[in-house]
């Protein structure tokens, strides 16, 4: 028998940290195991003859910290600080700190008398504090046999630091008036009069500065459980002995009978006893029309009550009702989405054993070489200074900020790094009916009268009544008619019969508004169709849908323009479906319809098995879990902050050409991080022969770093010229 069990995770810097974990703990008997980065949780399933214990003594050996959960009736422990706020405290004061290093340095106007030393005091706990995080994780990595770009900043930062101890302590740069001077010049010394204070200060702050970027974007991973959860109802009325006692929901039992009125939201899954109503159902299943209900009728928690009160039995609660199952499937979608390692790492991976090599065989080869020991060791910790990157450091986040910045300005709103990974291979674009490609609320779309009757007479007295209504298609209605005809009359004597309609008298007329007594001619699927009757006699027809968006069409067209192949997903009906789906231009072989939330997981999972990187396209509840399932979850705006909260990237406006402009920005942004990393690699590599042969002089290290980060900034500000295609 099997256990499944959530660690909550700490101390992970990098996507590699994760791995590291999962594989360990994939190393006891019978456990599987996968860590999520993002989160910072591990779901493990173990057999009996493993402790949760040991799964926590398992990740420790492995350097990090795992915690238990809680049990419910726990109270919760001390506030445990964000690690986002730790870092932006630590980028602050190493930036205060780093300014005037690098200022004394690279302007010989400003080195009075001892300055060395004033950068000594500056620098040196930037090195140590501000770039502990580094240290720490490197110490780490190297415990376990790995390099990644901590190790590389750590490497760095320390023998820039630790050589300028040595030149000032011991060397000739510690002398009164010693200075730089601004000189490109290539020749061999002893490094004793060369302090490296602004490289190391200065890298250490770049970075730190990414990684709280990086920090900020990863915080927001697990608010989608969170706002899933608090959708549901606070308080519920029950009834004891046909009194109405209010009580908070966590004491809901099965079996219970409690009241929903109109406009208040359904407190759990239950069966209704007494009562008839429509109930707006769009969260959960997608589609846009209310379903009438009536004793015996299912109902399910957190869906919204839009007509009379009801009286509902309690069947499922707490943790197995439709709500609860949508969060763990929210919760399963994310953990097992693969981690993008960071681009830095990779490459880091490769490029720290090879600098550390050369590193040796420098010190090695001038040793040989009969150059003495001073002079060897200047030319091998040269190599290790000039290969610590400060264009690195600002290589993924300057593009990150100014790419999200002008994201933002166009309503398109990028949550991290990891995220433009997965646009540039997606080539399916999956997206939701009701909200997304449709507008998600019932329009008046037609009124038609019978001959000898003026249509706009009908849809005035009809909409008088429906004025009345809590129901949607009654709300289409009323809506329609304010347009078409300004103020509407006022209705006496107004009753409504559940599932058959509203009636009222109306400027002294028997008006009567509801379904249609046979079929009626022109009736389209997707549309709902309304009978208007006074005096006892049919008058005319309204015809009531969910419009398909005017820019879905244009939509779909750049999508396929940018290589995905466009599917249209829904819980809706499939005659509808297609018809929506044929005037945006999908494929009726790429419809796929009367999906439950569960059923639209399985439908992206099904797609990703046969080889396909699916991007989502949603708005509602019911399409969290699959947006966040989805190689890339883009979220409109316009709909709930679950659907917002799960997804990648999210769209303020409700217009679906902002999704293929998303898709089109993040490819962008991503070539420009590529182009980035690309020339902040290629400075150090073009100067590593030259701190190798004992050449480097620190202005040309100086001025390289400074070249290479002003190259990648400015490389980075280009995408400020990203325009829509709607401005083309």
């Amino acid at each position: 028998m099997t256990t499944d069990i959530e660690l909550a995770i700490s101390g992970m810097t990098c996507a590699s940290c994760a791995n590291r974990i999962e594989r360990k703990l994939n190393k006891l008997d019978g456990v599987v195991a996968t860590v999520n980065y993002a989160t910072e949780k591990a779901k493990v399933t173990y057999p009996g003859t493993v402790t949760p214990e040991q799964l926590v003594e398992t990740v420790e050996q492995a350097g990090y910290a795992a915690a238990l959960p809680r049990p419910a009736d726990e109270q919760p422990g001390p506030v445990v600080e964000d690690p986002a706020d730790a870092l932006r405290r630590r980028t602050l004061v190493s930036l205060v700190l780093s300014v005037p290093v690098v200022a004394l340095a690279m302007v010989p106007a400003w080195q009075f008398t001892y300055w060395q030393w004033l950068s000594l005091t500056l620098a040196a706990p930037v090195v140590l504090w501000g770039a502990w995080p580094f240290h720490r994780a490197a110490w780490l990595n190297l415990r376990h046999g790995t390099t990644t770009m901590d190790t590389l900043v750590s490497v760095g930062t320390l023998a820039a630091l630790g050589w300028s101890v040595y030149a000032l302590f011991l060397g000739t740069a510690g002398e009164p008036g010693m200075t730089h001077p601004f000189e490109l010049t290539v020749e061999r010394t002893d490094g004793a009069g060369n302090i490296y204070l602004e490289a190391a200060a200065g890298v250490t702050t770049f970075i730190l500065a990414g990684r709280w970027f990086e920090a900020r974007s990863k915080r927001r991973a697990g608010a989608a459980l969170r706002a899933l959860l608090e959708l549901g109802a606070r308080d519920v009325a029950v009834l004891r002995d046909g009194v109405e006692v209010q009580v908070p929901t966590e004491q809901l039992a099965v079996g219970m009978l409690f009241v929903v009125r109109p406009g208040e939201k359904i407190a759990t899954d239950g069966e209704v006893e007494q009562g008839s109503s429509a109930v707006d159902e769009s969260m959960l299943t997608g589609e846009s029309v209310p379903v009438e209900v009536g004793p015996g009728d299912a109902v399910v928690g957190a869906t919204v009550n839009a007509g009379g009160r009801l009286v509902v039995r309690a069947t499922r609660v707490g943790a197995d009702t439709q709500l609860a199952q949508m969060a763990r499937l929210v919760e399963d979608a994310q953990n097992g989405k693969a981690e993008v390692q960071r681009l830095a790492d990779r490459v880091s991976g490769i490029f720290v054993p090879v600098v550390i090599a050369l590193s040796v065989a420098t010190l090695g080869f001038w040793v040989g070489a009969g150059a003495g020991w001073s002079a060897a060791f200047t030319a091998s910790v040269a190599v290790l200074i000039i290969a610590c990157p400060c264009a690195l450091g600002l290589a993924t986040p300057t593009a990150l900020m100014v790419g999200t910045g002008r994201g933002a300005q166009l309503g398109i709103l990028i949550k991290g790094p990891e995220v433009l990974e997965s646009t540039r291979r997606v080539d399916t674009v999956v997206l939701d009916k009701t909200g997304t490609v449709t507008t998600g609320v019932m329009t008046l779309v037609a009124t038609v009268s019978v001959e000898g009757e003026d249509a706009g007479e009908v849809l005035r007295l009809a909409g008088a009544v429906e004025a009345a209504s809590e129901h949607p298609i009654g709300r289409a209605i009323a809506a329609g008619a304010r347009e078409e005809a300004g103020v509407l009359p006022e209705v006496d004597a107004f009753g409504a019969t559940a599932g058959h309609g509203v009636a009222g008298r109306v400027e002294g007329r028997e008006v009567a508004v509801g379904r249609p007594t046979g079929d009626v001619e022109g009736e389209q699927p997707g549309q709902t169709v309304v009978e208007v009757v006074w005096d006892g006699i049919v008058r005319g027809w309204l015809f009531v849908a969910d419009e398909v968006k005017p820019t879905s069409a244009e939509a779909v067209r750049r999508f396929r323009e940018l290589g995905l192949r466009p599917m249209l997903l829904t819980g809706d009906h499939g005659s509808v479906a297609r018809v929506v789906a044929a005037e945006v231009g999908i494929d009726g072989a790429d419809v796929v319809a009367e999906v439950l939330p569960a059923d639209k997981v399985d439908v992206v999972k099904r797609l990703q098995d046969e080889g396909r990187v699916v991007a989502m396209v949603g708005d509602g509840i019911n399409d969290a879990a699959a947006l966040a399932q989805a190689d890339l979850g883009l979220a409109m705006g316009t709909g709930t902050d679950v659907a917002i909260e799960a997804s990648d990237l999210t769209l303020v406006r409700g217009d679906l050409r902002v999704a293929a402009d998303a898709i089109r920005l993040a490819r962008r942004t991503l070539a420009t991080i590529k182009g980035n990393l690309f020339w902040a690699f290629a400075y150090n590599v073009a100067a590593l022969p030259l701190a190798a042969a004992g050449l480097l002089n620190p202005m040309i290290a100086g001025a390289a770093m400074a070249f290479s980060s002003v190259f990648v900034v400015s490389n980075s500000l280009r995408l400020r010229r990203f325009r829509p295609l709607a401005d083309h």
